[in-house]
């Protein structure tokens, strides 16, 4: 009796997906737990496997679009192996031709060694070239590649766009020494990779940066739902990914309990399940205000757009060594910009300029942050 492989449900928003690659073939034998298909949606990417045993037969497709509960696959029962006779000796197969039957065999060979003699011969008087097979020519690929989207990719497409046409979006720009944070790293490095088995990185120090700010001026800590202003008490924040499938932006939730060791704790274990497409959807849900760092591909400036029903968005960028006035004398400092996208709807300018004040504040003094 057959197993149906069905389309499983990934989270309650999602009612459709893509199987964007099946890992068994048709005709494939597979064993329970073994890896069939990667179901990817507008949100996740989800592994499915084998519930059954047996022999693969697909019913869609690689980038098909499935609905949730939908039958892709079936696993029939594995075919019992019929018994076969033993072969029998070349002595006994001899004994068994009939003495017409080696006779006929003799002649056909014959024939053959006198036909392939004559065009040997005939080759020879004629002098006939050796044929030579022209290799086959590679056909120019075309100048565009057509594709469909991925869920993932247009569900990013339509919420930027919807961002863009729903919110007043304005972005204030300032910028941070990074001196302080380097020297402290450079400092405490060692010591902190061995305690916490985790490098102490950027983003760590610039997540409670943001909760120390959303603190200090909690007017950003806001969305908008239809006419109402919900003020939120609570800092889940975001941190933007690339992967090679799109953006995604897993939360760290309650940043403000969590020590620096903590965060970069959450954001290697996100690296992972993000590498290994398996980030969970409870993992993208929520959060407050989102942090993404373009610097990581060289990014000097940019306004980032907000991530709806967010109001608030900072942008982190590479650093630079420019030229600065520190007590009147031209040094050189590590130096990078940082922006902050908001909803004018809801975060008057003011507002906005004294968050990221804030955070350049805690970012140029990241002792307090070690001390509490």
């Amino acid at each position: 009796m057959s197993y149906q492989v069905k389309v499983p449900a990934v989270g309650e928003s999602i009612t459709s997906g893509t199987i964007s690659a099946w890992h068994k073939k048709e005709g494939d034998s597979v064993v329970v737990g073994d890896l069939l298909f990667t179901l990817e949606t507008d949100k996740v990417s989800t592994e499915i496997t084998a519930q059954e045993a047996g022999v693969l037969k697909t019913l869609v497709g690689e980038g098909a679009e499935v609905k949730i509960g939908e039958v892709v696959a079936e696993i029939l029962p594995a075919p019992v192996a019929p018994k076969t006779a033993a072969p029998k000796p070349p002595e006994e197969e001899k004994e068994q031709l009939s003495t017409k039957e080696v006779t006929s065999i003799l002649v056909e060979k014959k024939s053959q060694i006198v036909e392939k003699q004559e065009i040997s011969d005939v080759a020879k008087k004629e002098k006939v070239a050796p044929v030579l097979v022209e290799p086959s020519k590679s056909i120019p690929e075309g100048r565009v590649t057509r594709k469909r989207l991925t869920p993932l990719r247009r569900k990013i497409a339509e919420q930027l766009v919807s961002a863009q046409q729903s919110a007043a979006i304005l972005t204030t720009f300032n910028e941070c020494d990074m001196e302080p944070i380097m020297s402290l790293r450079r400092e405490v490095q060692e010591r902190f990779q061995a305690k916490y088995g985790v490098k102490l990185g950027l983003m760590s120090f610039f997540i409670k940066a943001v909760v120390a700010a959303l603190q200090a001026v909690p007017e950003v800590n806001v969305r908008l739902e239809g006419e109402e202003l919900i003020q939120n008490h609570y800092y889940d924040i975001g941190v933007a990914v690339g992967t090679e499938k799109g953006l995604i932006v897993p939360v760290v939730r309650n940043a403000d309990q969590l020590s620096l060791a903590e965060i970069e704790q959450q954001l290697l274990a996100y690296a992972t399940k993000a590498r290994e497409g398996k980030i969970a959807l409870a993992d993208l849900q929520g959060g407050v205000f989102t942090i993404s760092n373009g610097g990581v591909y060289g990014s000097l400036l940019s306004t980032p757009i907000l991530n709806p029903p967010q109001s608030g968005i900072l942008g982190m960028h590479t650093i630079q060594e420019r030229p600065v006035v520190r007590n009147e004398q031209i040094v050189i400092r590590p130096m990078m910009y940082l922006a902050h996208s908001y909803d004018h709807r809801v975060v008057d300018g003011k507002q906005a300029v004294t968050f990221l004040l804030k955070v350049k504040e805690v970012v140029e003094n990241p002792l307090r942050l070690l001390v509490g």
